[in-house]
């Protein structure tokens, strides 16, 4: 085992411990550790964070259906769009997008290096969302109505850019659930989860007959990020939430910027 590949299994333990802290953020780490650790192409390591995080929103979602926070009907209005999204994204956007997107004098700009600058734009604004303080919920004698339509037009956005760069979309879905389903922050987050679950496992198996998986290696790479998962809840337990989003969100940037840097040098 090399170096690099040691590394790569080492940050599977450690996306698990991101998801175990903060109920998300998975691909975060799983998309850059498949292409510049395991030397994997954006596409296929966009297809195997979604297996990754899929499996991984699953155990959150089996916690909150015991803690009975998850609101169902909000739910199925949030996936049934997100679904059609992400499948028809990944099943004919993807494999019909050029190699070449776009060709300047000595710049070209090429599916895979789209991919990921598109990533590490999802990262910045993660990273600002985390850094953000959280609303208080919304006091109960308000009443204010539900906006679902709205859900339903966001629902398709978070499918398309799951289907796109391989996120759940957690810092998109939660505020909307708060904003227009009027949840509280706690039966947001989640919510989410069960979302984020069947939106990426249905987009990882659009992909299933176009790219070969390799399914040894994602199963012990998910198995790491599952028992990361444990060790992240755990230490949730002794450390300040505040102080951990914090160097996170800083920690994101820094990486952002990095793969930024990376995909222009290249």
């Amino acid at each position: 085992m090399s170096y690099l590949e040691f590394s790569g299994y080492f940050g599977a333990f450690l996306t698990g411990i991101i998801i175990g802290l903060f109920g998300g953020g998975g691909s975060i780490l799983a998309v850059p550790i498949f292409v510049y650790l395991f030397k994997l192409n954006p596409v296929i390591a966009t297809s195997y964070s979604m297996f990754v995080v899929g499996f991984s929103s699953a155990i959150g979602t089996l916690i909150n259906i015991k803690k009975q926070l998850i609101e169902y009907k909000t739910a199925f209005i949030f996936i049934f769009p997100a679904l059609i999204s992400v499948f028809l994204t990944r099943r004919f956007i993807i494999p019909n997008l050029p190699d070449i997107l776009l060709s300047i004098q000595s710049f070209v700009l090429t599916k895979e290096m789209a991919l990921m600058l598109l990533f590490s734009v999802i990262i910045l604004l993660s990273a600002v969302f985390m850094m953000k303080k959280p609303k208080t919920d919304i006091p109960q004698n308000l009443n204010p109505p539900k906006k679902y339509s709205l859900l339903v037009f966001i629902g398709l956005g978070v499918g398309l850019l799951t289907g796109l760069v391989g996120a759940g979309g957690g810092f998109i879905i939660v505020p909307a659930l708060v904003l227009f389903a009027r949840l509280t922050v706690k039966q947001a987050v989640a919510t989410s989860m069960i979302i984020i679950t069947f939106n990426s496992l249905i987009g990882f198996s659009a992909d299933l007959s176009l790219i070969d998986i390799k399914w040894g290696f994602l199963v012990i790479f998910t198995t790491l990020s599952i028992l990361g998962i444990f060790v992240g809840t755990y230490i949730s337990n002794y450390v300040r939430e505040s102080t951990l989003k914090t160097n996170f969100s800083r920690f994101m940037i820094l990486m952002a910027f990095v793969i930024i840097l990376k995909e222009i040098s290249s």
